[in-house]
């Protein structure tokens, strides 16, 4: 099951069976089934404070993601700050719902194993969240 909630910010407008569809199409592609996954999208401060109580990082963020996978299968729960995806779409010269998805599928790649840790590996994480996006569109 992949869902999404909302807390302490409104949910945002984007396709969820959409996104559903393309999130298990996406870890299809890297040999994964998705058995339980969440995200919830929340404000810069409620994403500061799950950083500081689970993480122990005093920093925001756009997204935090703990993972429960399994071998083949993906579960986490991720935490996306709107407040910072805003933010980001605006820096960066994109919608937001673009900046949207990226993220989602962000977390979703890390699930899978992906790094982004190196420059090297972030270069490669951008590769990869673009090919995710095209297969959005």
């Amino acid at each position: 099951m992949i869902q999404f909630l909302a807390h302490d910010v409104p949910m945002p407008d984007f396709n969820r069976q959409r996104a559903v569809a393309w999130l298990r199409a996406i870890a299809a592609d890297y040999g994964f089934s998705v058995s339980d996954l969440t995200y919830m999208f929340c404000s810069d401060e409620h994403i500061l404070s799950v950083n500081r109580q689970f993480l122990n990082h005093d920093y925001y963020t756009d997204v935090i993601t703990f993972d429960y996978s399994t071998v083949s299968s993906l579960a986490g729960d991720v935490f996306i700050s709107l407040d910072t995806v805003r933010s980001n779409a605006e820096q960066y010269g994109c919608d937001f719902t673009d900046e949207l998805h990226r993220i989602i599928v962000h977390a979703l790649l890390h699930l899978t194993g992906q790094n982004d840790k190196q420059p090297a590996d972030r270069q490669e994480m951008t590769r990869k969240e673009n090919a995710a996006l095209a297969k959005l569109l």
